[in-house]
């Protein structure tokens, strides 16, 4: 007995020195969690995109408090006429940035601990998250601290188990009580009823979770008829995302282009000639001839690149066929979005849905689009709620906010969160 004692205290102290240990690693959040789930939509940490670059930019804001009070609801800080506020505001187009109010002061300060420490892979051949080159991948520091952390957990459970059971045995012994026959787990009817519920839990959760991400799967990559880089074209070229998709601020549908549409710049350009400085490599990291694809396009468009003119038929007619783009970002039939209420009149940019698309050589789904998702987008994004005539019968809010009662109208507070809005 002593000797059952001696392990279960030794084993008790080498977990809770662990612990101790590992105390900080554990409690600190995570930097770059959090900036990719609320920031990597519209911010990279040494370009550009949407958003400023954020790598040292806290050190030319006026004060911490300040970083707090813009990311907690940058509005409000605009409208109290903070000068710094107004020219940034100014400087980026007048986009408005989203109010995170759920993030804590030490959120923030490990979001941008986590984007000055931040070095650019040395690797950059391949963007999407199917390539598996090792420059592209970051570690996560704290994935083995969880991990030993549950093994050791079960270590401890399992030794105290045996520890109470031998404890028992013991005292069963010394008080002339007869010990009960032990029965193997295997056979224990206990032991059987847990598994079998337990393994009942996990299939119906397999199910449930697959059925309801059919058509929209995260991360979600198709090879397409012709590699077309958005990282080449809305991101080194920077060629404006409603040139190619004009319908996204017109309609309901973002409207896939033409091949007339590509041809209005490739009539010119009829090479690619980025080799050097951005080499072309797909999810599987095989090169990719930039100038075959160019041609691609020409084949689909019926273009002549030699005779520079389309190829016409009998009937003067140009021998064109239409380029079958496998579609990326897909919802169920029951679900009702609107690209237009969201670009034009919600002002929301692209890159909030749709990630970082200025960076991808190859689109991928780059949010889950769950119901969960938009709600929680719906309850936490301020509307352009001032100067936008769409919003003008809402009286009180106006009211309200020049009262000084509110400093924004969430999606939620205009009825964004009723089932009717997304569901027929």
């Amino acid at each position: 007995m002593p000797k059952l004692r001696r392990i279960a205290i030794s084993a008790f102290a080498v977990l809770l020195a662990f612990f101790s240990s590992n105390f900080s690693a554990i409690a600190a959040p995570d930097g770059k969690a959090l900036f990719q789930s609320n920031c990597a939509q519209c911010h990279n940490p040494v370009k550009d995109a949407t958003g400023p670059a954020l790598k040292d930019k806290d050190k030319s804001f006026p004060t911490k408090d300040w970083v707090y009070g813009w990311v907690h609801n940058s509005s409000a800080v605009i409208q109290t006429g903070d000068k710094f506020a107004v020219d940034l505001y100014n400087q980026w187009g007048k986009t408005q940035m989203t109010a995170f109010p759920q993030l804590s002061k030490d959120d923030i300060d490990a979001i941008l601990k986590y984007v000055d420490n931040y070095q650019p892979p040395a690797n950059t051949l391949a963007t999407s998250p199917g390539n598996s080159t090792s420059g592209n991948t970051e570690v996560d520091n704290n994935g083995w601290v969880y991990t030993m952390i549950t093994l050791s957990l079960l270590l401890l459970v399992i030794i105290l188990w045996k520890a109470n059971l031998a404890l028992r045995r013991t005292a069963n012994e010394k008080s002339g009580i007869p010990n009960e026959k032990e029965i193997p787990l295997y056979r224990n009817r206990l032991v059987i009823a847990i598994v079998v519920i337990l393994t009942f839990i996990f299939c119906g959760y397999w199910l449930v979770n697959g059925a309801i991400s059919l058509g929209r799967q995260q991360n979600y990559q198709p090879s397409q008829p012709i590699f077309f880089s958005h990282k080449v074209h809305p991101g080194i070229n920077q060629i404006n995302c409603l040139y190619c998709h004009a319908g996204a601020e017109k309609s309901r549908q973002a409207m896939v282009p033409s091949p007339n549409i590509c041809m209005n710049c490739h009539k010119q350009i009829s090479e690619y000639s980025g080799e050097k400085e951005h080499p072309l490599y797909n999810a599987e990291g095989k090169h990719i001839d930039g100038t075959a694809e160019i041609h691609k396009l020409y084949d689909y468009a019926g273009w002549d690149p030699a005779k520079k003119e389309y190829r016409r038929d009998a009937l003067g007619n140009i021998i064109t066929r239409p380029i079958a783009w496998v579609k990326v970002h897909n919802l169920p039939d029951h679900v009702y979005f609107n690209h237009s209420q969201h670009v034009k009149v919600g002002q929301v940019q692209c890159q909030r849905c749709h990630g970082p698309m200025q960076d991808m050589d190859e689109v991928y789904q780059f949010s889950p689009l769950s119901m969960g998702w938009c709600i929680n987008c719906h309850r936490q994004t301020q509307v352009q709620f001032t100067n936008n005539n769409y919003y003008s019968i809402f009286e009180q809010y106006h009211k309200e906010l020049k009262e000084g009662k509110r400093t924004g109208v969430t999606v939620e507070d205009i009825g964004g969160t009723e089932c009717q809005k997304c569901h027929y």
